[in-house]
């Protein structure tokens, strides 16, 4: 039973200064790339991607807006997660002079029409026009595959967007192959937002974040690689609920935006730090070693709820 999905690296190289303010550069590429996908892929009629009557063909509405069709997903899941992630926050806070490169990763999870060729579209123009609050121009110079250990691979685009290469096999998780573990450190890397019901979680408690992670790894399984994941969901549960926090170490950061489309406003909050747990963690691990790629919590999409295992 596995998870598979790719990592790409968005290599550019400042024309002007750039800035990133703190907590935002996952915030700024998802809003920017989503207007920039849209005006290159959407028909000239489309008003809402939602009911447009095009949808179904549509590249922005499958990956930026996905939703499903009848029949289609698990039931009551109208709203599909997006097929994506960044990682950025190492940009958080950080000026960028000119002629100065930097990148940030895209995680992929529609590993049988991943779209990286409408991703190295829509970042080619965005450089162009500008990033972050000052507009700062850039130009994409590459975009590499990552191996799971951060490392470099194949080389899927260099000069022309239209060039783009067909990535190699995906990157794959084995959810099955437990590993021995008792004791576990969970750092949250990024701001983090679980809920429980209707509220917030104030801690993490590990049968929170672990039916949290779960269910995240489990619907985009479902929905974009190999189907439903085939566990006994009640029999796991359970288990997690045996798992204790021996140590919480956490604090609460990060702001707000507002949507420019709806005028809405979302935290860009949440507890980053450290949390220990014990218990018997083997069958646990893939997963939670798997919520550093795919995040955890609300809002992972721009970034929020990235977290690292140590031992």
């Amino acid at each position: 039973m596995r998870f598979e999905f790719y990592r790409f690296r968005f290599r550019f190289v400042a024309a002007g200064g750039l800035y990133f303010p703190p907590y935002e550069s996952g915030n700024i590429l998802r809003g920017a790339f989503g207007t920039i996908f849209r005006r290159l892929t959407c028909r000239p009629d489309c008003h809402d991607a939602k009911t447009c009557e095009g949808r179904a063909a549509c590249p922005y509405a499958r990956v930026f807006e996905p939703r499903a069709a009848r029949g289609e997903g698990p039931s009551g899941l109208a709203d599909w997660p997006r097929p994506f992630v960044f990682r950025a926050a190492h940009l958080d806070g950080r000026a960028i002079r000119e002629g100065e490169a930097f990148h940030f990763d895209v995680h992929l999870f529609d590993v049988c029409n991943p779209a990286l060729p409408y991703f190295v579209a829509a970042f080619a123009e965005l450089a162009r026009e500008g990033l972050g609050p000052g507009r700062g121009l850039a130009r994409l110079m590459a975009v590499d595959g990552v191996d799971l250990n951060g490392q470099p691979g194949q080389r899927v685009f260099e000069g022309e967007p239209a060039r783009t290469a067909e990535p190699a096999a995906p990157l794959s998780v084995d959810l099955s192959a437990a590993e021995p573990m008792d004791r576990v450190r969970v750092r949250f890397v990024t701001p983090t937002e679980l809920k429980i019901g209707q509220r917030l979680a104030e801690r993490p408690e590990f049968p929170i974040l672990f039916g949290r992670l779960r269910d995240r790894i489990g619907t985009l399984r479902a929905m974009y690689g190999g189907g439903p994941l085939d566990i006994d969901f009640r029999g796991i549960g359970e288990r997690a609920a045996a798992v204790r926090m021996t140590r919480c170490d956490l604090q609460w950061c990060g702001g707000e935006r507002r949507s420019s489309r709806t005028g809405q406003r979302h935290s860009l909050g949440g507890f980053v730090g450290e949390a220990e747990y014990e218990g018997e963690l083997g069958e646990f691990a893939p997963y939670l070693r798997l919520g550093k790629w795919v995040g955890v919590g609300r809002q992972t999409v721009w970034g929020k709820g990235e977290m690292e295992l140590g031992e």
